[in-house]
């Protein structure tokens, strides 16, 4: 057969259908032999697209047919390789193997760590390994454009870059020189190199000896120069041709022109730019270097039944003009700015966007073999799209996939490395306890029923760091909680030797394949073997694995707080792609994967800037100048990749293009692809009539239930209750709350991991004194002493060490000073938290003095210590902060542990600053003379009883309901604020009726 005179090469518009137009054009050109299919090869870009061709055929085949040959050149973003009728043997006898990427990822990061710590700026293992992925990337782009490394020392840029820059360009040269040494000493060649070289030997072989059957390279648009070549030896094969998509075949020769690349200018010397961000440009590339005019392509004889009318394409051709030539879009008539098929859907948040794309694809699918397609480059979005979808049990297969680090299998991994490399911390360590994976099978309630048991145990402030921290707490003195260490000390025994081992390989010095074996067997032990099972946890099984064969090549130095987010690096960077198996209708991709797929209906979601085209990243090893210097692609390029993505998607019949107008982030730029369409369209570019609508009442009941203050009304019975002098002021000012911790016994919980609250050092503080009391009997120097105990004993927190610490030691100072002052002027203290009770108004009363003195006049005096301010005399005198007056009532008509009398003093002792005094310490009390609020001492406890004595005709003996926040200027705390459903009622009442909706 003779080598053909002109180039063989096809093109299919984005309307076209690009796999069913290929398919059928083949099956009418090559079906009528029975094994005239069967005898061809196609090659297409990767994967995704193959099993789309394939799918074409079985559509379009009706009697059935034997297909033809398929293979990939593979795509280094989706990690694949070359497929195997291309990378034969005979072919790569003479090329060295590829490294493998894990190899080359882990000694790039070596090298890297080793040679920074050489400059003196040691490294992060993790950044070393962030840095090792991005220098690889640089040095494939250098490959895939064959510039030579040699160019790369010979350029002479220096004098105009930044002193970070020219560190960085002298670093890269660096770990170049050391990365091709390593790879001559391996016998091996990067990937890239690798495609190349077996490129351009399958385009000599074919030249000496042409393939007897059909080739067809389709829908490849990559324009590297060995592809470039690898396809234009095809389009001139006997039997080749050459099928491109989505190229523009309407726009003008001189707009065609103007998109470059140029030549620099004979006189200046200067390039124009090029229109890197257009979505022809990267195809008007390809076609200068297979050295193939634009006249020359023909099109496909076919096109596929799902595709767009043709008026669309030239719309999109007129929307992504270069910019000197949106002006034209004024003097195009109405029906060349018309997209027909095509709408969008603005939500108000990617939530309400994910709802309303879920919605709208199971509308589509209610059309009997109606095809959906959800294309979006942003993961998040996908996966929530994919939890919407599962409320009508639709799985949608996400083609691009999750990362390995958001699947359960992989946020369990690095839970696990977190909590035991960090200390064991209480969040950090319940959480990976009750992940689900954890104890999977019969035994999980059991083991559940023990975690929440921990949980109660460890909350509160943190205890010391590692196991050893939570063994503190079973050595508590705590009464309150004595019951619940004795019942959960067994099994805290069994599950801290499970954790020992691996604690202490990863602390200290570490050995990485001790480490690695250690955490593996954790994994393994935790979960019964499930963290393996399934697409993510084989793909994390055999990461590890490989891990431990590489140990020699780990990091060189981590410790072990960097572990986690060592890890962390490499699954983020591993998607996990599920097997086939979801809905026959449905699929979500990404944009690599939704190239030359098709479908009825495509949604284009995510359209906002940062996510389609995303964000840019920046090459952080050569600067713009260097890259521009070298030849490289601008990094704006991906712009353009992405717009013609864009463009090939939007060849479907029905198109809807969504976006949402905030983020978790906050307002969101709508896309300049969105922004370009609706500016070119006008009016013509519908919204979706109804998809908000649909978004806004799926969960939207038929009526709003108006939520009335809660009231309860328990029974005279319940009521019967003791009552301390605290419950009295939360029974006044908030009887809900007293329904719910008195009546219904609901008390609270300490947060996990909590900061030192101020109940919690009120505890303290009087823990202290009274110990003082009792044991020091109010000895200053001995107060000090204690304190400072204390703080060594509770030296692991950090807040408490810098910040409170030095205010605790001025404040108790204060009061061992104003003590013994008041010692030698004749008042001295009698009893430190000292129980009382008496029977006041048919009920028992009880409360706890904090100090009772015996003053010089011979009457008591009660003190009660604040870490805070200390309430108003305002609420005091109007009836709500009682406890000083209530504990007098109690020593006047009952007694403290034998100890009565007649009541004079009401003080507040306070640790905190009063007004602008520098200085922590100071007495505030009820009765002073000089506050217009006072109540004289002697009519203190007439006052508190007398409005205790309502309360408890009212609330005890009486049939009051208990209202929720019945003053609320007087509840400030929210312990029972869910329970009471407090938003859903509070404030609301003008809304509901006028009709609004809270949100």
């Amino acid at each position: 057969m003779s080598k053909r005179l002109q180039p063989a090469i096809y093109n299919i518009a984005a309307h076209g259908g690009f796999a069913d137009a290929l398919a059928q054009g083949l099956i009418d050109r090559f079906a009528k032999d029975p094994l005239g299919l069967a005898r061809g090869l196609i090659i297409l870009p990767n994967n995704r697209a193959r099993r789309a061709v394939h799918d074409a055929f079985v559509r379009l085949s009706e009697d059935g047919l034997l297909l033809p040959q398929m293979a990939v050149i593979g795509d280094l973003e989706l990690d694949e390789s070359i497929g195997v009728a291309l990378d034969r043997g005979e072919l790569a006898l003479d090329i060295a193997p590829a490294v493998d990427p894990l190899d080359r990822l882990l000694v790039l990061a070596q090298l890297i760590e080793r040679e920074s710590a050489a400059k003196g700026r040691a490294l992060l293992s993790k950044e070393a390994l962030r840095l090792a992925r991005e220098f690889a990337r640089t040095l494939d782009q250098l490959t895939v454009e064959e510039i030579a490394l040699k160019d790369l020392f010979d350029i002479d840029v220096e004098p105009e870059l930044s002193g970070h820059w020219q560190d960085a360009l002298a670093f890269f040269r660096v770990i170049t020189e050391k990365w091709q040494a390593k790879l001559t000493d391996m016998g091996a060649v990067d990937e890239a190199a690798r495609r190349n070289a077996l490129f351009d030997q399958t385009v000599k072989a074919w030249k000496t000896a042409p393939p007897n059957h059909f080739v067809v390279a389709a829908g490849i648009t990559t324009s590297a120069p060995a592809i470039a070549r690898f396809l234009r030896a095809i389009a001139f094969l006997p039997e080749g041709m050459v099928v491109l998509p989505d190229l523009d075949m309407v726009m003008a020769d001189e707009e065609w022109g103007m998109l470059g690349p140029f030549q620099p200018d004979a006189e200046t010397g200067k390039v124009e730019r090029a229109q890197e961000t257009h979505p022809q440009y990267h195809m008007k590339l390809l076609l200068e270097r297979m050295s193939i005019a634009r006249g020359e392509i023909m099109r496909w004889p076919r096109t596929g039944t799902s595709g767009a009318a043709a008026k669309r394409s030239r719309a999109l051709s007129n929307a992504f003009a270069i910019p000197k030539l949106t002006s034209r879009w004024q003097s195009l008539d109405s029906d060349e700015r018309s997209l027909a098929g095509v709408q969008t859907a603005e939500a108000r948040n990617s939530a309400e966007e994910a709802q309303i794309i879920a919605l709208l694809a199971r509308e589509a699918l209610e059309t009997p073999e109606r095809r959906v397609a959800i294309i979006t480059p942003d993961r998040a979005l996908a996966g929530r799209i994919s939890a919407h979808l599962e409320r009508w049990m639709i799985a949608a297969d996400d083609t691009a996939g999750q990362p390995l680090s958001k699947k359960p299998e992989g946020i369990f991994f690095l839970a696990l490395l977190s909590a035991a490399t960090d200390g064991f911390p209480p969040a950090e360590f319940l959480a990976l306890l009750k992940h689900p994976l954890v104890r999977a099978g019969e035994g999980r309630l059991d083991w559940l029923a023990q975690v929440r048991k921990l949980d109660l145990l460890m909350r509160g402030p943190r205890p010391a760091p590692g196991l050893a921290g939570i063994d503190s707490l079973f050595q508590s003195e705590d009464r309150r909680t004595k019951s619940l260490r004795d019942n959960l000390r067994p099994w805290w025994t069994d599950v801290r030797a499970i954790f020992a081992p691996a604690a202490t390989a990863l602390s200290g010095a570490m050995n990485w394949t001790e480490m690695l074996a250690e955490v593996r067997q954790l994994a393994d032990l935790l979960t019964n073997g499930q963290v393996w099972a399934g697409p993510a946890g084989r793909q994390l099984a055999d990461f590890l694995s490989d891990m431990e064969d590489r140990a020699a090549l780990g990091p060189m130095k981590i410790q072990a707080p960097e572990i986690a987010g060592y890890f962390e690096t490499f699954l983020a960077d591993m998607p996990v792609r599920p097997p086939y198996g979801g809905h026959p209708r449905i699929a979500l991709y990404g944009l690599l994967e939704a190239r030359l797929q098709q479908a009825d209906l495509v949604i284009c979601c995510g359209l906002n800037e940062g996510s389609w085209p995303q964000a840019i990243t920046p090459d952080p090893w050569l600067a713009p100048m260097v890259r521009k210097s070298l030849g490289l692609p601008a990094q704006e390029r991906q712009i353009g990749l992405s717009a013609h993505d864009l463009v090939g998607a939007m060849g479907a019949r029905n198109v809807i293009l969504t976006r949402a107008q905030r983020d978790g982030s906050g307002p969101a730029i709508a896309s300049r692809f969105l922004l370009r369409l609706k500016a070119m369209c006008g009016p013509n570019l519908k919204e979706h009539p109804v998809a908000r609508q649909w978004a806004t009442r799926i969960d939207q009941p038929e009526e709003y239930i108006r939520i009335e203050q809660p009231a309860p009304e328990p029974t005279a019975d319940q009521r019967l209750v003791k009552l301390s002098v605290t419950d009295v002021d939360r029974l006044i000012a908030d009887p809900f709350a007293f329904y719910a911790a008195k009546i219904m016994r609901l008390g609270t919980l300490d947060m996990i991991d909590a900061e030192p609250s101020p109940a919690w050092r009120g505890s303290i503080i009087h823990d202290i004194l009274d110990k003082w009391a009792k044991e020091d009997g109010y000895d200053p120097d001995a107060l000090k002493r204690r304190a400072e105990g204390f703080l060594n004993e509770r030296s692991s927190h950090p807040l408490m060490r810098t910040l409170w610490a030095p205010r605790l030691m001025e404040g108790l100072l204060w009061i061992a000073d104003t003590v013994a002052q008041q010692r030698a002027g004749g008042r001295g203290p009698l009893k430190s938290e000292q129980k009382g009770v008496a029977r006041i108004a048919g009920v028992d009363l009880f409360g706890i003095a904090d100090r009772i003195d015996r003053m010089a006049d011979s009457r008591l005096a009660i003190v009660d210590y604040k870490t805070g301010g200390p309430p108003s005399n305002r609420a005091v005198k109007e009836g709500f902060a009682l406890q000083l007056g209530l504990l007098g009532a109690i020593a006047e008509k009952g007694d403290f542990g034998g100890l009565s009398g007649k009541t004079g003093g009401f003080e507040y002792w306070s640790l905190a600053k009063q007004g602008g005094k520098n200085s922590f310490g100071y007495i505030a009390t009820p009765t002073n003379p000089r506050s217009p609020d006072k109540i004289e001492a002697d009519q203190m406890v007439d006052h508190a009883v007398t409005e205790y004595t309502k309360a408890v005709n009212s609330y005890i003996h009486g049939d009051e309901p208990m209202v929720a926040k019945l003053h609320p200027e007087y509840a400030p705390y929210a312990d029972y604020d869910q329970l009471m459903r407090f938003e859903e009622w509070y404030g609301r009442a003008d809304v509901l009726e006028q009709g609004g909706e809270h949100e």
